[in-house]
């Protein structure tokens, strides 16, 4: 058994095969747990399920999730013997319960040995409840009636009441409670204050003392209130707020042996031992550098007698864990970092800003951004706004007569109807000569040789501005928490850990090997080895910038193919409107084009295919397409074989000579190619290469990790919730419930509920009950008994929409408000369509040109060999070009790949019936709502109101 995120989030238990699977599984079932994540008929017949028990439908006093998973690899533990004293086993899951009774009933009636070690104190009044059974993988299981959620709210130490988990290691409590310090340097990045507040609070619920040091190293060295103690009050309201709020600050004393000399000193004198450094490469070189020297430090401070003998013996090792704040994204052995995604969505707001004035007056702009050694920001701004041009350090123009293809491009896409020209130029720009490339000197080209009326502007730090975006608040505490995991595993003996995101997965590598990784970029650039610049990027990089110059700039006839091989490709949107499916269809338009292919447009979904609504689309009929949100061709829920005629599809197709068909869209796209696949038989002209670009805000469509159009609704909930906890707060004590779209998945909801600081969240793959909102009108009451009498917050929970028919937004709205006996008010929010938004996110758009590229690469992969094959007989194209499984695929992303995933391959992954994939990735970060909102941590006042 290994146990992820100790407290936090879930079990994970590794069979070693598919019996121990099945038996595992039922074990737990026995004891109430339910499986939560889409398996049909409560059968097994995956190799992972969820399991969870709720508190309210058994004698637990909290909640119990478990991950059960087949691991072939996994070593089987040992049952340990029946004359042994299992209290003196290592480890186990502590299960706090009140009725033992019914433990003993339900572990007899499954013939399981247990060793039942309860007891009853000396006068007879309270029974002290320890019970030890194993489970069929010999996982030890230790009932008990412990406290296990001291209050965190409270002010009292908690210490003595034991680690406020409700899941947690039967493990000896350390003699002395862990003092964690974070600090924040460098330049400030948005996300840093979410870091703050998940370090804080998940530091706080697992038994430590956590301290802000204020000014960042500066404050280390300065001591006293500079560095000060917080509490789970401490930062409230910090998730939507940008910058940091414990502030940063240049500090030349720290870079100098006495100044580090200081900084030990104030640590030590304060009790930490543990150093959490939110920043970019350099403020984490210094923490490494502090680190390496500690032993020195500390015998130096003893000798010299500014601490004490004990006091070096004790604070012999410092624990330093580093995490990425920094907008340029420049850190090597991560996909992203905190603050990244922010600074584009400031980015492209002024670029599509600018865009406007620039379309009226037909005039051009030369935008520069940030990124000294990086180009991230400039690229992913180039195809979010889609610029006409960008430069970035790491790929310097390949002429070195630059300037005139700048001109080509811009003066190609002027005589083709566009009225603007938008230059994206990175500050650290250069040339393959290394010489820097200066947004004055672009636009004098422009002007001098095109006679372009051009206008320079640089963004500056508007870029490092505003409220985190939904990403970069879930980002950043995910990764908070995962720090304070990395410090209590930390040994004397571990390297620095930097926390990161790899594959869409936290991760915890070296810290100075990423540091030297980042180093090595600069040193590549500086010995104009390139391609070794591109390299040390992450992974999706370099293809996101193939994507933006074959859609954007490579439109000069170099990439086009034979003419025998250029096809009649078609774009399709199904479902409801989603944010990117305009900027894809832009994309898989352009690009088509610059292949050869001629490319079809069809209005308004299926319907539209039947009445022939199909049109040739041009270079500049999609112009502008990236910043539009909704579908500009028209979308709708019908689908073929079902409200759509499957034999007048075929006719059309076959009348228009489609070659390929793209379809973009939510689970009815899914619906409709998994329908088309199969009449394939029955129709010819089906037999042709057919692929779907998962967009839909719900992101519910196998396949695939994200879908277009989540991330922006992700980013409308999170406004919206900003501004209504915004109108909460001023009244005070208001509750408002939150309908959040979805379906039945609860991605939305959980992912929404981390990026607001919501009370809590009712998803479908959990489902609702009277008591669980009975339960969750107690915690907030003990919120409210918890605030200060004149400065009570404002609070929300966030209900998908498909919960439950009985439990309403307005019914939940009702019974809180009923009973909680007038502690707080509560109102209903009901997001609606608004969810959709307006503007298509960057992360949308981004994902949108790298999955439409790949979509087009797709179709003509399936095609190419029958075409190929006609040319050289000199015969005329079949009407069928492939019958082959592998031709009707959801192309998708998983983790940083983009993957190709057959019909027949997803629908056993897929639950049909509810209309979304079986597996849910997110719903690992779904116990973090609870547990950073301080769900069923009772304050005195609250127990005692709650006993009356």
């Amino acid at each position: 058994m290994r146990k992820i995120s100790q407290g936090l989030s879930h079990f994970l238990l590794n069979a070693t095969n598919t019996e121990q699977f099945v038996k595992t599984a039922q074990f737990y079932k026995a004891l109430g747990f339910q499986e939560i994540l889409g398996q049909n008929d409560n059968a097994i017949t995956s190799e992972k399920v969820w399991l969870k028990l709720h508190a309210e439908e058994s004698s637990l006093t909290s909640d119990v999730t478990i991950k059960l998973v087949i691991d072939t690899s996994a070593v089987q533990r040992e049952q340990p013997p029946q004359d042994v004293d299992w209290a003196l086993h290592t480890s186990g899951m502590v299960l706090t319960v009140t009725d033992i009774d019914t433990i003993k009933g339900q572990l007899k009636e499954q013939g399981v040995l247990f060793q039942d070690q309860s007891s009853t104190s000396a006068n007879d009044r309270i029974q002290l409840i320890e019970l030890y059974a194993l489970d069929p993988l010999n996982n030890m299981i230790v009932f008990a009636n412990k406290p296990a959620f001291p209050s965190l709210l409270d002010k009292h130490d908690i210490l003595s009441q034991g680690a406020p988990t409700a899941v947690k290691a039967a493990s000896q409590p350390s003699p002395k409670r862990k003092k964690i310090a974070v600090l924040t340097s460098g330049g400030d990045a948005p996300g840093m204050n979410p870091a703050v507040r998940a370090v804080v609070r998940y530091g706080i619920s697992k038994g430590c003392e956590v301290f802000a040091v204020y000014e960042g190293y500066q404050g280390l060295v300065d001591g006293g209130e500079r560095i000060r103690k917080m509490d789970w009050k401490s930062v409230r309201g910090w998730l939507a707020v940008g910058g940091t709020t414990i502030g940063t600050a240049r500090c030349m004393p720290f870079k100098k042996r006495e100044g580090r000399l200081q900084a030990a000193q104030n640590l030590v004198s304060n009790g930490i031992d543990s150093l959490i450094v939110c920043g970019g490469d350099g403020s984490l070189t210094g923490a490494d550098v502090f680190r390496s020297e500690w032993p020195g430090l500390i015998n130096e401070l003893k000798e010299s007698g500014r601490i004490t003998a004990e006091q070096a013996n004790t604070y012999q090792h410092l624990t330093i864990v580093g995490l990425v704040g920094s907008i340029d994204n420049d850190m090597s052995s991560t996909d992203i970092t905190i603050g990244a995604v922010t600074s584009l969505h400031r980015i492209c707001e002024s670029v599509d800003s600018i865009g406007t004035t620039a379309l009226s007056h037909s005039r051009a702009f030369v935008v520069e951004v940030m990124g000294r050694h990086c180009g991230w920001l400039a690229l992913m701004a180039g195809i979010a706004t889609g610029a006409d041009f960008v430069f970035i350090p790491e790929r310097p123009p390949t002429s070195d007569d630059w300037e005139s293809v700048m001109c080509s491009v811009a003066q190609r896409h002027r005589q083709l109807g566009k009225r603007k020209t938008v230059i994206i130029v990175a500050e650290g720009a250069i040339d393959r000569s290394l010489k820097p490339i200066k947004a004055e000197y672009i636009k004098d080209i422009l002007s001098d040789r095109l006679g372009l009326d051009t206008r320079v502007t640089t963004l500056g730090h508007t870029q490092r501005g505003g409220s985190p975006a939904a990403f970069d608040r879930i980002l950043a505490t995910i990764q908070g928490v995962e720090a304070v995991e990395a410090v209590l595993r930390s040994t004397p003996d571990t390297p620095s850990p930097l926390i990161g995101m790899s594959n869409n997965h936290v991760t915890t590598g070296p810290l100075m090997k990423a540091v030297e990784l980042t180093h090595d970029v600069a040193k590549a650039i500086s010995e104009k080895d390139f391609a070794r610049a591109m390299e040390l990027r992450d992974p999706q990089f370099s293809e996101e910038f193939d994507a933006y110059s074959a859609s954007t700039i490579l439109d000069d006839h170099s990439m086009i193919l034979p003419e025998h091989q250029q096809m009649r490709l078609a774009v399709i949107h199904v479902g409801a409107p989603a944010g990117g499916m305009n900027a894809a269809t832009r994309t898989a338009v352009r690009y088509g084009l610059n292949r050869g292919h001629t490319m079809l447009g069809i209005y308004n979904g299926f319907p539209g295919l039947v009445r022939g609504s199909v049109e040739e689309m041009s270079w500049i009929k999609v112009d502008g397409w990236t910043s539009r949100g909704g579908s500009e061709l028209g979308t709708n829920r019908a689908v073929p074989g079902e409200s759509v005629d499957m034999g007048m599809v075929a006719y059309q197709l076959q009348q228009n000579n489609i070659q390929g068909l793209m379809i973009i869209g939510g689970f009815e796209a899914f619906t409709a190619l998994r329908n088309l696949e199969e009449a394939r038989d029955k129709y010819p002209s089906l037999c042709i290469p057919i692929c779907h670009l998962p967009a839909t805000v719900s992101n519910n469509v196998p396949g695939t990790d994200y879908s277009l159009g989540s991330d922006t609704s992700l980013n409308a909930i999170t406004d919206a919730c900003d501004s209504i906890l915004q109108s909460a707060r001023s009244s005070r004590r208001r509750v408002f419930v939150v309908e959040v779209q979805g379906g039945r998945s609860g991605y939305l909801a959980v992912e929404a509920g981390i990026a607001t600081g919501a009370n809590t969240i009712y998803i479908p793959e959990e489902g609702l009950s009277l008591a669980r909102l009975q339960s969750d009108v107690r915690h907030l009451m003990a919120l409210y008994l918890d605030d200060d009498a004149d400065r009570s917050e404002g609070r929300i929970v966030l209900r998908n929409e498909t919960v439950s028919k009985t439990y309403t937004t307005d019914v939940i709205s009702s019974i809180l408000k009923d009973e909680g006996h007038a502690l707080f008010d509560s109102r209903t929010a009901v997001l609606g369509h608004l969810q959709q938004g307006n503007t298509p996110s960057p992360m949308d758009r981004i994902r949108a040109t790298r999955l439409a590229m790949r979509c087009v690469c797709f179709l003509e992969k399936h095609a190419l060999a029958v075409l190929d094959n006609a040319y050289r007989n000199g015969t005329p194209i079949p009407v069928e070009l492939t019958k082959d499984v592998e031709s009707a695929a959801v192309i998708g992303l998983s983790g940083n790949q983009v993957t190709h995933r057959s019909v027949p391959s997803l629908l056993p992954v897929t639950d049909l019936k509810n209309r979304k994939p079986k597996d849910a990735w997110w719903y690992e970060h779904r116990p973090l709502v609870d547990l950073l909102s301080g769900r069923g941590l009772f304050t005195k006042q609250a127990q005692e109101l709650l006993s009356e």
